[in-house]
């Protein structure tokens, strides 16, 4: 995908993709489900390739969401095709993102998470599926509230243990099981 080529609706719909077939599908969230039923996701797309731009619509995101109402716009998926193809400089990035929801001074209000299409744990084998678990097509910063998570993980029994059960379903998943599901990067 080129810059001039950018197919904005292609992107939402690969979004989309990932977030009913790996993250709802096969509940990698468990509190996804709801959000995404009641069309309280807000997609943005950064198109550009230069990180000052992507961090300043980061503001901007975290601004709006933090001005919505909940019932009309819970969280944020900001998504940026083109600009971090390599996960280490993604990764790199993110230290710079978390300076910008603390100088919003919306730091214990809003939180980010963070997906890759080449996302990777230091502590896993290159070949791990536990990496999936963060894996999207494209990478993205998770807008969520903090008061959102927390009444989601109170009332979900175990929640601290849906990350290594998430790690063990994709481990049985498999790498073909993953790529059966078509929501890793557009060719």
């Amino acid at each position: 995908m080129s810059v001039q080529r950018l197919d904005h609706a292609a992107v939402f719909a690969h979004t989309r993709r990932w977030l009913e077939r790996a993250v709802i599908g096969l509940n990698l969230c468990p509190f996804a489900k709801s959000v995404y039923a009641k069309e309280q996701v807000h997609y943005a797309v950064y198109d550009g390739v230069d990180e000052a731009d992507f961090l300043a619509l980061l503001r901007v995101q975290l601004a709006e969401l933090d001005a919505a109402e909940p019932q009309q716009r819970d969280t944020t998926l900001l998504i940026a095709p083109l600009l971090y193809p390599e996960f280490l400089d993604f990764n790199a990035m993110l230290p710079r993102a978390q300076r910008v929801l603390r100088k919003s001074g919306l730091e214990g209000v809003l939180q980010i998470a963070s997906f890759h299409p080449g996302y990777v744990f230091a502590e896993a084998a290159p070949d791990d599926m536990a990496h999936y678990t963060n894996r999207a097509p494209f990478p993205v910063l998770h807008l969520l509230r903090e008061d959102a998570v927390s009444r989601a993980v109170a009332a979900y029994p175990d929640a601290q243990d849906i990350y290594e059960r998430n790690i063990a379903a994709l481990r049985t998943l498999g790498l073909a099981g993953w790529q059966a599901l078509e929501c890793g990067p557009l060719p």
